[in-house]
């Protein structure tokens, strides 16, 4: 099938560049004191509301590949289906259809991990625990644990990250509770060794992403494979002791710990010869601690010593340059992105964000490709993002962001740009209700300033989300409120800006629009027919 895009008979684009702005994190919520974008000082995104294009899109769920539609979407699956023009079975649903068939036990890397653990050596595994099914999911997690016993694997080790994110903020207890009942179970009944050994707060302990700061892997490593930090008897203890110390301390900043027997020695570093699985099935921040991993030459930080292990990731974390080098399930394979028919049509495009979402609008948004489709039609700019907790900065790099948005556009030669400005979510996450509403405010005060670059080039915008986060920023359960940081099930807004718009299409009346349905929009209008596998566009003309 050709990638060669057909142009429509009726419609041939406007003569300036059709940008695309995704306000992340930002959904359509109850207009309600719990929603920092109806709280926000919005004149923009009000006024653009109440535009005739304009539809709300579904953002989570089956919607964009995850397993039901209790499961809130995310910006990497969000950047799947928005650029990828179709909905793929996304890394919770492929990981957990394997778990249930039996297939990720029938792996040859999965037999050889386990002869690592039945063979005197420890088998550890890495990764979220929680059931925010963004990264991971504990249920998972449990389901390997079993495995392992059934496989007679003696010694186990867990090295667990704190997540208050994509789940409640002090919720770090519950889930330890979980995992050591079900470690309990398998040591009483099998004799087995099977313990938590260390642990840490996502936010400065392993998970990094996009390099944006590898001291936070450095820490991790410290307390996985070292066995180096400050020591407690058990995880519990630690989160106790951490939020007796600092009450207004949330689990994903919880420091790195290590856990230590009697004579004060750590109980599970990771050492030559044992097996290692990083459980978590999403890539962004599971690349850096896998390259810390599997890479001889390494410069990020200082590892001190690199053990001989068989490492392993829940799936391919990047496809292209085959990070890690094991892993259990297969990724989705997503091809023929709209970049691809972009780039094949010789349509030049710029994409740009700071250093939190620069892989979404790039690798994500090319279906988990790293790396230009066609480096003479397309430019990637990251702005680099600040090293600070994102409520003590807001405004993020929103205007830094607009600024080379501005340059580019008013430059010439682009005829498609696609910008993600990441506040609302990245602030959002932190719960600070005020602070969200800053970046909302700011985000509002960006897109304005595009859309008149826009409009004065006599181009189009197109103004979405990627799924809500700042539109809930808590929840109300038997008269309690609790701080929200993670992700919404709401919807997201879709809004067409034409200046020139002169009646010649209209919103298409479609049951359950979704992120999918954004990209034949976009090639339709670019002037181009959308290709025949693509979900429905969001439009039709007269």
């Amino acid at each position: 099938m050709s990638l060669i895009l057909k142009k429509l008979n009726s419609f041939s684009g406007r003569p300036g560049p059709l940008l695309l702005i995704i306000m992340d994190g930002v959904g359509l919520g109850k207009q309600d004191d719990g929603n920092a974008v109806y709280l926000a000082q919005t004149p923009t995104l009000d006024k653009l509301l109440q535009s005739p294009l304009v539809a709300k899109l579904k953002a989570h769920g089956t919607a964009v590949g995850l397993p039901s539609d209790e499961d809130m979407g995310n910006s990497e699956v969000g950047h799947n289906a928005i650029g990828a023009g179709r909905v793929f079975s996304q890394g919770a649903k492929l990981v957990e259809g394997s778990i249930q068939t039996g297939k990720i036990f029938s792996s040859d890397i999965w037999n050889e991990l386990v002869a690592r653990g039945c063979n005197g050596r420890t088998l550890h595994f890495i990764g979220l625990l929680s059931d925010g099914n963004v990264h991971s999911h504990i249920k998972q997690l449990f389901a390997l644990l079993h495995a392992c016993a059934k496989s007679r694997v003696h010694t186990v080790r867990l090295h667990v990250l704190l997540d208050g994110r994509d789940v409640g903020e002090k919720t770090a207890l519950t889930y330890i509770a979980q995992t050591e009942a079900v470690l309990d179970k398998i040591n009483s009944e099998s004799g087995f060794d099977y313990r938590i050994a260390s642990g840490g707060g996502r936010m400065v302990t392993t998970m990094d992403r996009y390099n944006a700061d590898w001291s936070v892997v450095a820490r991790g490593w410290q307390a996985h494979v070292l066995g180096q930090g400050r020591g407690f008897r058990s995880a519990a203890e630690a989160v106790e002791t951490m939020y007796a110390e600092d009450e207004k301390i949330t689990d994903q900043y919880l420091p790195a710990f290590v856990i230590v027997d009697e004579k004060e020695s750590p109980i599970g570093a990771i050492k030559d010869g044992d097996g290692v699985i990083n459980f978590n099935f999403r890539g962004d921040r599971a690349m850096e601690i896998s390259r810390a991993f599997e890479e001889k030459e390494f410069h990020e930080f200082d590892r001190q010593v690199r053990p001989e292990v068989l490492y392993a990731g829940m799936m391919e974390y990047d496809g292209d340059l085959h990070i890690p080098k094991n892993y259990l399930v297969s990724p989705p394979e997503i091809d023929r992105v709209l970049s691809e028919y972009l780039c094949a049509s010789g349509v030049t495009s710029f994409a740009l964000s700071e250093t939190q979402k620069y892989g979404h609008v790039t690798y994500f948004w090319n279906g988990n490709r790293s790396g230009y489709i066609d480096e003479k039609l397309e430019t990637f700019v990251e702005i680099p993002s600040d090293r600070i907790e994102f409520d003590k900065a807001p405004k993020m790099k929103a205007r830094e962001i607009a600024d080379k948005a501005e340059e580019l556009l008013r430059k010439g030669g682009y005829r498609f740009g696609r910008v993600n400005f990441a506040n609302g979510d990245m602030v959002g996450h932190t719960g600070n209700m005020e602070a969200t509403i800053t970046a909302v405010e700011t985000v509002d005060q960006c897109v304005a300033r595009l859309i008149n670059v826009v409009t004065e080039l006599q181009g189009l915008v197109v103004v979405t989300a990627d799924h809500g986060n700042a539109d809930e920023m808590f929840t109300v359960k038997g008269g309690k409120k609790s701080t929200k940081t993670a992700h919404t099930l709401n919807p997201v807004p879709f809004i067409i800006v034409d200046p020139l718009f002169s009646d010649e299409y209209k919103m298409a009346n479609m049951p359950h629009p979704g992120l999918s349905n954004i990209a034949a929009t976009l090639l339709n209008l670019l002037g181009y027919q959308s290709p025949r596998e693509y979900d429905a566009s969001l439009i039709e003309f007269k």
